[in-house]
């Protein structure tokens, strides 16, 4: 609201309102959160790409037991063909597998979850 006055002095400025400061204020913020918004957006459509990620996550959760399931059995029969014993080298090696398996992917699963939460917390932080 500048104005020129006639005879050639400085013009007058006038300080904004108390209601134009809040509705600048209202505006910054609104902006400030629209871009938090579609930047969350963005990382989960990167991290989220397709169904593939979700495939991709079940089957290394997958893999993560089976790996050591299969190699406990492998071991196991190797074992009861080479040292007898009283008991099953096999179902033995094979529970062990299947119990290192689950730990296994209990704490892959486990840090996944806490990366999305503080994501999730800076999100709300910022």
């Amino acid at each position: 609201m500048d104005r020129e006055p006639q005879d050639g002095t400085q013009p007058e400025t006038s300080a904004p309102t108390p209601h134009e400061r809040a509705a600048a204020r209202r505006h910054r913020e609104l902006s400030r959160r629209v871009g938090e918004a579609e930047a969350r957006m963005e990382r989960g459509r990167e991290r989220h790409a397709s169904v593939w990620f979700g495939l991709g996550t079940f089957g290394l959760v997958g893999w993560s037991v089976a790996v050591p399931t299969l190699i406990g059995l492998a071991l196991g029969v190797w074992l009861d063909g080479h040292y007898p014993a009283r008991f099953s080298w096999t179902l033995t090696l094979l529970t062990t597998g299947i119990v290192l398996g689950c730990l296994n992917a209990w704490y892959w699963l486990s840090r996944e979850r806490e990366e999305i939460d503080r994501e999730r917390s800076d999100d709300v932080d910022d």
